[in-house]
């Protein structure tokens, strides 16, 4: 009876131990996902899957921490139409305190269902650029106006500081942005925002949706591994850097061949450029310039002179990284500059090396053997054999006969035979 009484006590606490942690998963929850830096590609497929996982996972709604300078017109496209068509609450949160909503990222932020900012932090100056920062056309601006006017009427936000921050630049604190309805709502923190958004009524899909999430159970969207490397790959910066030291170690590679790890590294670097590439928005201009090049820093290792196509090379690698990225993102002139100067140093330094060393005695091969003496060890007419470099060999004279035990010189290799001249012919 006792064992029976411990069996009953043991199965009612692992039954506990069992239901507390579901019982405490019950309720509410919300997904968490936090944008800091450019908006690329990466971050908007980011978004899209945070998105994918708070439906599937039951979440009641997506909270975005938003900080960017801005980013690819593209990119924040995709975001907002997945914002506008989401089958959940999407809150973006200007946080933390002296982070922005810039540029795209303010387009982003008027496009969540509930917007929302931190104490000291700012959003606008939505003005398209182009590639290389200057001012565009009326056209793309009067684009770029008619979205973000069409975003805040949706919303139910001031149109009138949207056309502003395109047309104008206007960019404004969070309590401007608060008085002039903007967002929604200023709070001090998550938990602060959490709070107040409890209980408030939002518009999803034609249907409205309260908010449930006082208390709620906050799980932060992690970003996988892949993802987590294209979105560190995609920074011009880094990109150039790859591809300029990836040029450097084959530019070595090629003026002084050896065990080819400056090559491996080099295509190593080189393949991790490609790969930074394809995540960022590329101006083909400047594509080509970066191309033409490299192409003229190798050239000077075949054909070394005073350094002219050095030079050329390095304009062109200035010129082409100036070009080469799209809107607000850009290499920082201060890699751009000194990276450059370092490849056309070392693209002259390495030609006048390879010059020396193709000017060099060849030092290994058959070639190596001319000029060395070896000792005849049998001999019948004009061939024999000898012991050479640690092998046997058949030796021809096409002069005088051979003798054992004479020295000749090898004078060619013809095949698997030496050509030897002997050494009292030539006395």
């Amino acid at each position: 009876m006792t064992r029976r009484v411990a069996a009953r006590v043991v199965a009612m606490v692992g039954l506990l131990l069992v239901a507390v942690p579901a019982l405490a998963q019950e309720g509410p929850s919300v997904l968490v996902a936090r944008v800091a830096g450019p908006i690329t590609p990466v971050v908007a497929n980011e978004l899209a899957d945070a998105l994918a996982q708070a439906e599937s996972g039951g979440a009641g709604m997506l909270l975005v921490e938003l900080d960017t300078p801005g980013g690819l017109d593209t990119s924040m496209r995709q975001i907002v139409q997945s914002f506008l068509n989401s089958p959940l609450p999407v809150v973006v949160y200007v946080s933390p305190s002296g982070a922005r909503a810039a540029s795209a990222g303010a387009i982003v932020t008027q496009a969540a269902h509930v917007a929302a900012m931190a104490p000291g932090t700012t959003i606008g100056a939505a003005t398209p650029v182009d590639p290389q920062g200057a001012e565009v056309t009326d056209k793309i601006i009067n684009d770029a106006a008619s979205y973000a006017i069409a975003i805040a009427q949706q919303r139910g936000r001031d149109a009138e500081f949207a056309e502003e921050m395109v047309r104008r630049g206007t960019s404004i604190t969070d309590t401007e942005a608060l008085e002039r309805g903007v967002v929604d709502l200023l709070a001090a923190s998550r938990t602060d925002l959490l709070e107040q958004l409890d209980g408030r009524v939002v518009e999803v899909n034609d249907a409205d949706v309260v908010l449930d999430t006082a208390g709620a159970v906050v799980e932060e969207h992690q970003i996988g591994f892949f993802r987590g490397l294209l979105s560190w790959l995609a920074d011009p910066t880094l990109a150039f850097l790859f591809l300029s030291i990836g040029t450097l170690a084959i530019l070595y590679e090629l003026s002084t061949p050896g065990t080819g790890l400056g090559g491996a590294v080099g295509v190593v670097l080189l393949v991790l450029a490609l790969f930074s590439l394809s995540v960022l928005p590329v101006n083909l201009a400047g594509a080509a310039l970066v191309l033409l090049g490299i192409g003229l820093l190798v050239a000077e290792l075949f054909v070394p002179g005073i350094g002219v196509l050095a030079v050329g090379g390095g304009i062109a690698l200035v010129i082409g990284g100036i070009f080469l990225f799209e809107g607000s993102l850009g290499v920082t002139p201060w890699v751009l500059v000194p990276a450059a100067a370092v490849l056309v140093v070392a693209a002259i330094v390495a030609g006048r090396v390879g010059l020396r060393a193709r000017r060099l005695p060849v030092v290994s091969g058959s070639e190596s053997y001319l000029g060395r003496t070896l000792t005849i060890r049998s001999a019948r007419g004009n061939r024999g054999w000898a012991h050479f470099e640690g092998a046997w060999w058949t030796v021809e004279s096409r002069g005088a006969p051979l003798h054992v035990g004479t020295a000749a010189r090898v004078v060619g290799v013809d095949g698997l035979n030496l050509v030897v001249e002997p050494e009292e012919s030539s006395s």
